[in-house]
């Protein structure tokens, strides 16, 4: 199969819908990270996602919509409080869950009898999903395991061959995917299930708010879980990656000298001093490190990293999604200075 990069215009987004309504998967941008999208009514069709990216059938897909109604035909019951939300963070990076209708396949939902659903911040990929008039089924499109997408061409690396149409709308704004959340307490209290930008302190403002124990551990082998990203190693690189926890730059500085063998790379906020092996900085704030810690992974193997230690993000506010995804990409691999 051949695969075209294309600049976001009317014509292709006509040349998208005509491909998703006949089946096809195409990967698109959103404020997150890329998406790899299909109908999600369509089971044959989100069964070639799972192909696509090598996923667990087990781990659900969140489905996209572009306005209340689409998601009033998916799912049967909506709590006042998840319109609240809606209202303040859609279109944003936001995914509740819900009880689902029997149109969403069980090919969608992981074999759930709940389904994920956001509204995407993307002009484009809004107006994809209006021209396609169902939701669109998007988990991140990268091989299963490894770092999310932030641009086209990371796309293009690992979906080269696999799907016909990669939509290119630019570096993603955000850089790490959606916070997801379900509801507590009859639909009064909030549960953080995976952070994102969308913090659980700024959830807090709207109801109680508790943090799942999955976020920082990791799930029991053979437990259901209903948001995606939190069961299986992920956004990981080639190079194997531990966590250094330190308040020091001397002591980080000392570690990773320790380990100058060619192959090690520190993966470091910016301004360290004294360090001898390469290093690549991420960023000085828990946002820009968000916005290029995917990248930043991806950059490990294009360097030819056979490891890379990186120095743990402040575990507050969008810290938290930093700390999240990098404790998946290390497979929970820690050390403390």
């Amino acid at each position: 199969m051949k695969t075209e990069i294309k600049k976001p215009s009317y014509e292709v987004l006509c040349e998208a819908a005509e491909l998703i309504k006949k089946g096809e998967v195409v990967a698109i941008p959103t404020e997150t990270v890329y998406g790899l999208a299909a109908d999600a009514y369509n089971p044959e069709a989100c069964e070639k996602i799972f192909k696509a990216k090598g996923r667990p059938q087990d781990n659900p897909l969140i489905i996209h919509i572009c306005d209340l109604d689409m998601l009033k035909n998916s799912v049967k019951e909506i709590p006042p409080l998840a319109l609240t939300l809606a209202e303040h963070f859609w279109s944003g990076s936001l995914t509740m869950i819900f009880p689902k209708k029997d149109i969403v396949p069980d090919t969608t939902s992981g074999g759930l009898d709940t389904v994920a659903v956001r509204m995407p911040d993307n002009e484009d990929t809004l107006n994809l999903i209006k021209m396609c008039g169902v939701p669109l089924a998007a988990p991140s499109a990268n091989l299963s395991g490894s770092p999310s997408p932030t641009t086209a061409q990371h796309v293009y690396a690992d979906m080269n061959g696999r799907i016909p149409l990669i939509i290119d709308g630019g570096e993603c704004k955000n850089g790490v995917e959606s916070t997801v959340i379900c509801f507590t307490d009859g639909g009064t209290g909030i549960k953080v299930l995976r952070p994102g930008v969308i913090t659980a302190e700024m959830l807090s403002r709207f109801a109680k708010t508790e943090t799942d124990k999955n976020v920082f551990a990791k799930p029991d082998e053979n437990e259901k879980v209903i948001s995606p990203g939190v069961k299986y190693k992920h956004y990981s690189p080639r190079a194997d990656i531990t966590i250094i926890e330190t308040d020091s730059d001397e002591k980080l500085a000392e570690f990773l000298n320790s380990k100058n063998d060619g192959g090690t790379y520190g993966v470091i906020f910016g301004g360290e001093k004294g360090i001898e092996v390469p290093t690549i900085s991420y960023g000085s704030t828990a946002q820009e490190q968000a916005h290029n810690l995917f990248a930043v992974l991806r950059k490990t193997d294009e360097l030819g990293a056979k490891r890379a230690y990186v120095r743990c993000p402040e575990k507050t506010g969008v810290g938290t999604a930093v700390y999240n995804r990098l404790l998946r990409a290390a497979a929970f691999k820690t050390i403390i200075l």
